[in-house]
This record gives structure tokens, C-alpha cells and sequence, in this order.
């Protein structure tokens, strides 16, 4: 599989500077950013949760698990809860479980980014198979998906 489709077409279109790097296949965030040789601070990875009865998009770095009681803090949420593999793969048809972009926007999906996150200049991310990342700017990411941010990363 290669870089999500829907993701590839999005950023051409928004003529965004962005650069593809592969890397053997990887399947945690701290193996992908070792392949990259980048910081896990600048690594976004995507959990996907249900928060009462919408589904949200978070995007923390490697270095981050979501606290999950902050997250329905930020959200309005009173029951927040990590998605299902089946919810995931039914909601990202051309992504790889668990390599799924951080552009929710995409599958209709608010994002939710963590402070820790948004402080970077650059960010890079699972390209929607678990063998390519993307690099670009942070700016061009939140201007492109407009993501809530709130601190909801704990750090590990």
C-alpha cells in the first residue's frame, strides 16, 4: 500500500512542500522514529478514540501516551475510550491499522493535537501504510486541518 490516497491528493492540491521518507516496516512510533533517525518529540502518532458518541483523531508524539481524562476535559466528553481495530479500519479504508495520517479532516474527523506537538517546526507522520512517513511544516499541518490544541499528552 502506498501513501494514502486521499492524503497525497490533499496536499498536491494545497500545493504543500511536504517530503516522503520510507523506512523499513515499523509498527510503534518509537521503531518508526529510530528508522527515521528523527526526535520521538517530532514524531506524531494518531490514536484514535470515542469520545461520548463522536470519534476523535489525537495527535501527540512518540514519546506521549493521551491521558485520556484530560482529553475529555478539552473535549466536553464524559466517557472517552480508545477506538476498536475494526472501528479504525471501517473509518480509514486506505490506511494500514495503526498508520492512519493525523489529517481527520480528511475522514470527517475533528483532531485533537498536543501542546508538546504543535511546539515543533516540522512534524512527521505514518503516510497511511506502515513503511513511508511524511515530513512538512507544522504550520502548514494546522493550517490545513485547524486541529483543537490541549495539553493531552502524558509523557512516558
Amino acid at each position: 500500500m502506498a501513501i494514502a490516497a486521499k492524503l497525497k491528493a490533499y496536499l498536491d492540491d494545497e500545493q504543500v512542500q511536504y517530503h516522503v521518507l520510507a523506512h523499513h516496516e515499523r509498527f510503534t512510533s518509537a521503531e518508526i522514529a529510530q528508522a527515521l533517525h528523527v526526535p520521538g518529540r517530532m514524531l506524531a502518532k494518531v490514536v484514535v478514540v470515542k469520545a461520548d458518541d463522536r470519534t476523535l483523531m489525537v495527535a501527540l508524539d512518540a514519546n506521549s501516551r493521551v491521558d485520556l481524562t484530560a482529553l475529555g476535559e478539552a473535549v466536553g466528553a464524559v466517557s472517552v475510550e480508545l477506538a476498536s481495530e475494526d472501528e479504525m479500519e471501517r473509518q480509514f479504508p486506505d490506511c494500514e491499522v495503526g498508520a492512519m495520517p493525523p489529517f481527520g479532516n480528511l475522514y470527517d474527523l475533528p483532531v485533537v493535537v498536543d501542546t508538546a506537538l504543535s511546539q515543533d517546526e516540522e512534524i512527521v507522520f505514518e503516510a497511511g501504510n506502515h513503511h513511508e512517513a511524511i515530513k512538512l511544516a507544522y504550520a502548514d499541518f494546522d493550517r490545513l486541518v485547524h486541529p483543537t490544541v490541549a495539553a493531552v499528552g502524558l509523557r512516558d
